[in-house]
């Protein structure tokens, strides 16, 4: 397994399509154009993988609320904390978030901002470990490991630099309208400043402002909040060493109104790198439905991009507020920086994704942080009805086949009892490749993260392997989230 996680990871590295993906966004439209799939995986998030469609479309999943993970009601905590990061590390999961309290009837803060931390063995279940670092009222018995600059919206993350010194192994930015500070920590509980004064200065920063390892091109990416003709929005730049950053740019959604990002939660996918995936908070400021003092309502939207720069943002909700009255005030809806794997919820079900969201902001004493889960790769899908449709690929390229083994198609996929997928390879003219043809596909139908298709019980695609060619889709009652060309089984 380890020798084919090498293969897979070499693939997503020395892709040519890694590096023009941009230019390659730009030409969705010629479908002469040869999309570089290498072996990695790649979702259904957008118009990438298709060339053509027939009564299907991209589908857009909504990730089914869980329960409560986390409520700060803390002394030291209250009804506005926010700007929550989450990763993985090891066997542990780290979580990091401001403490804060607004004190309704005196209309200002009831204390001094912080920052907090809280971990999981298992992304489920969490506790506040006190540290012993700092005090509030006479005591340090709590969870706080910053005060000071930057308390109002630190974002830690695990430096995936393999050049990184072990000094430095967990990193974070924060900071205030002056600009954005850099900090680091060994063991991601003591923090200190990296430099005397900001490393970002272009911005608004009044926000959850990320930045983190983009392990396919190299680099430190940084996504921060800005006004852009008096909106909310999102700019971003990269860096080579955390501390010198280049002219930041606005990011750019064809196709999409302007609204208010209030937050942008961006994030490299962890099953497909190459693949940023984004969950902006919208803010509608003119909206106030439960007559708080502070008035607008927001919910959580999804986008994506391959390079960057250019996101394909859904205009429809992606977490609506629902009918908590709560989450009908403003400032709720906030999605935590990062996405996780966690066990499934129902018995004998997969992995699946966990990503949170704030509640109860501005109410009562204590905001709550939810779980929402996702199966594996299913924030979009290829979908058809029981009626059937169709989709053609571009032309792809894929492999190369590595020495001692084959390669297969493997789908996350999912059908009804009736429903089914099946699919073909065909030429650059459209025709059906022998062996290949739709007539050849054994049907494919289940629910599985994982489906190996086969042509006659035949799952090799090996021989295919550097031609370009195109994937014809059949479906019925049925979603496709994600493919990979993979090294499989030799005969």
């Amino acid at each position: 397994m380890a020798v084919l996680m090498a293969l897979i990871s070499a693939s997503l590295a020395g892709s040519g399509l890694l590096a023009s993906d941009r230019a390659d966004a730009e030409n969705d439209a010629d479908s002469a154009a040869v999309r570089t799939l290498g072996l990695r995986r790649e979702l259904f998030v957008d118009d990438f993988l298709l060339d053509a469609v027939q009564d299907a479309q991209l589908r857009l999943h909504h990730p089914v609320p869980r329960e409560v993970a986390i409520e700060h009601g803390e002394p030291w905590e209250g009804n506005t904390c926010a700007y929550h990061t989450v990763f993985q590390d090891q066997d542990r999961y780290r979580m990091y978030y401001r403490g804060a309290h607004f004190d309704e009837h005196a209309k200002r803060s009831a204390h001094e901002e912080w920052y907090c931390y809280a971990e999981s063995s298992d992304g489920i279940h969490w506790v506040k470990p006190h540290l012993g670092l700092f005090e509030f009222n006479g005591s340090k018995a709590n969870n706080i490991v910053w005060a000071g600059i930057g308390a109002h919206n630190l974002a830690p993350f695990k430096d995936q630099n393999p050049d990184c010194p072990s000094a430095s192994r967990y990193k974070a930015v924060g900071g205030n309208r002056e600009g954005l500070h850099a900090f680091h920590s060994e063991d991601g509980i003591h923090w200190s400043l990296m430099s005397d004064g900001p490393v970002i200065t272009q911005g608004a920063f009044d926000s959850l402002n990320l930045a983190f390892w983009d392990t396919i091109r190299q680099r430190y990416v940084a996504f921060f909040r800005d006004f852009r003709n008096g909106v909310r929005d999102i700019k971003t730049c990269t860096s080579e060493d955390f501390l010198h950053w280049t002219e930041p740019q606005w990011l750019e959604y064809p196709d999409a109104p302007a609204e208010h990002l209030y937050t942008n939660a961006i994030t490299a996918y962890f099953r497909a790198p190459h693949i940023f995936v984004g969950f902006p908070k919208r803010f509608v400021p003119d909206r106030n439905p439960q007559q708080h003092v502070h008035g607008g309502v927001s919910d959580g939207l999804f986008m994506t991009s391959r390079d960057g720069k250019v996101f394909h943002r859904w205009h429809e909700a992606w977490v609506r507020p629902g009918l908590q009255p709560e989450r009908w005030v403003n400032r709720n809806n906030l999605a935590a920086w990062g996405v996780v794997r966690t066990a499934g919820t129902l018995p004998h079900t997969p992995d699946e994704l966990s990503i949170y969201s704030t509640e109860n902001y501005y109410r009562g004493t204590a905001v709550r942080l939810r779980r929402f889960t996702l199966r594996m790769d299913g924030f979009v899908s290829l979908h058809a009805s029981a009626a059937g449709g169709e989709a053609v690929s571009p032309l792809l390229v894929f492999g190369p086949q590595p020495d001692g083994y084959d390669l297969e198609l493997v789908l996350n996929m999912s059908t009804s009892a009736a429903g089914s997928v099946r699919c073909e390879f065909q030429n650059a003219e459209g025709q059906p490749l022998p062996g290949f043809a739709l007539d050849d596909c054994d049907v494919v139908y289940g629910d599985r993260i994982e489906h190996v298709v086969t042509w006659h019980g035949n799952p090799s695609v090996g021989k295919l392997a550097g031609r370009p060619v195109r994937i014809r889709w059949v479906l019925h009652d049925a979603d496709v989230y994600s493919l990979q060309f993979r090294p499989g089984r030799t005969d």
